[in-house]
């Protein structure tokens, strides 16, 4: 049975876990997907992408509160800041869907291949797993399909993700620590002239059994009387829902912000000893601003 005990804060500074996987997700939000609000994108019709400059160059700020892993106890409250570059090439791109490959886009249809990455953790910052081996830096690769299948007008637009990523492990050298893979619905609305925009997602996150065993296995070494050893499996790892949202105060600044829920009821691994709680809740807040950016104008619509 999970239970939910009280929230524990982690001593500040210290390093704190996983993007899509866990609580990193929010500095790869602030990576990858910040960026992309700090430039114009059109409300509707991809033609106009090549009025857009073909780069940007910015700075990024957030300050965000997570659960330490999908199922922990503690929680992570962080401030980041990062430099940025969108890039909107015919093929390469870095913008709000992430760094990767375009290989196919077309009015209904989108397929990339791209990757992710999260920050390392310190097992001794989270009481579940003290004296466990650390989180390690992980980076998530492969192709990304997505479904545009509904134009809503001035309700917005609605599309089916479905991307499928190796997890490696930065630590001590490179190891593959199994695959994901993410199907999601995303709405998105945007106002006149991208002043704001509003992007709603609903999806499950599914795991092999070696990224399991890496979050939710107790192997007996590491076995006290509060943490039994524990064998996991493979399947879902969490359902989750979330709202982000970005406001223009001019064109070289833009605020966002972002809260998620995630529930684990359910989850193959929902009755290991480091599952700690059945729901976690994230937010955050921060800017983007965009100090340059080139003459030269995209051309990926052509």
């Amino acid at each position: 049975m999970i239970q939910n005990q009280s929230s524990r804060t982690p001593a500040p500074g210290r390093a704190r876990p996983h993007a899509r996987l866990g609580a990193a997700w929010a500095a790869s939000m602030l990576a990858c997907a910040t960026p992309a609000f700090a430039a114009e994108p059109a409300a509707s019709a991809q033609p106009v992408e090549r009025n857009l400059p073909l780069w940007e160059a910015g700075l990024g700020a957030a300050a965000f509160s997570t659960p330490a892993y999908p199922g922990a106890d503690d929680r992570s409250n962080r401030g980041l800041v990062l430099p940025y570059l969108i890039y909107r090439g015919k093929v390469f791109r870095a913008d709000q869907n992430g760094i990767g490959a375009r290989l196919l886009n077309t009015d209904k249809v989108e397929f990339d291949v791209g990757f992710a990455g999260s920050l390392p953790a310190h097992s001794n910052d989270v009481e579940a797993r003290r004296g466990m081996p650390d989180l390690g830096t992980l980076v998530e690769f492969g192709p990304r399909l997505k479904y545009k299948f509904a134009d809503l007008g001035e309700r917005g637009r609605m599309r089916f993700e479905l991307p499928l990523r190796a997890v490696i492990e930065a630590r001590g050298g490179l190891r593959r620590q199994g695959w994901t893979m993410e199907p999601r619905l995303v709405w998105e609305k945007r106002g006149e002239a991208a002043r704001w925009t509003m992007e709603a997602q609903l999806g499950a996150v599914f795991g092999d059994a070696r990224i399991n065993r890496y979050f939710y296995e107790v192997q007996p070494q590491y076995a006290t009387p509060e943490r039994p050893a524990y064998a996991s499996d493979a399947g879902l790892l969490l359902v989750r829902t979330g709202l982000f949202g970005t406001y223009r105060l001019n064109p070289d600044l833009r605020l966002f912000g972002f809260v998620r829920y995630e529930t684990y009821s359910g989850a193959a691994n929902q009755d290991s000893p480091l599952m700690k709680r059945s729901t976690g809740a994230s937010a955050g807040i921060g800017f983007a601003w965009t100090f340059a950016r080139s003459q030269e104008r995209a051309r990926s619509a052509e």
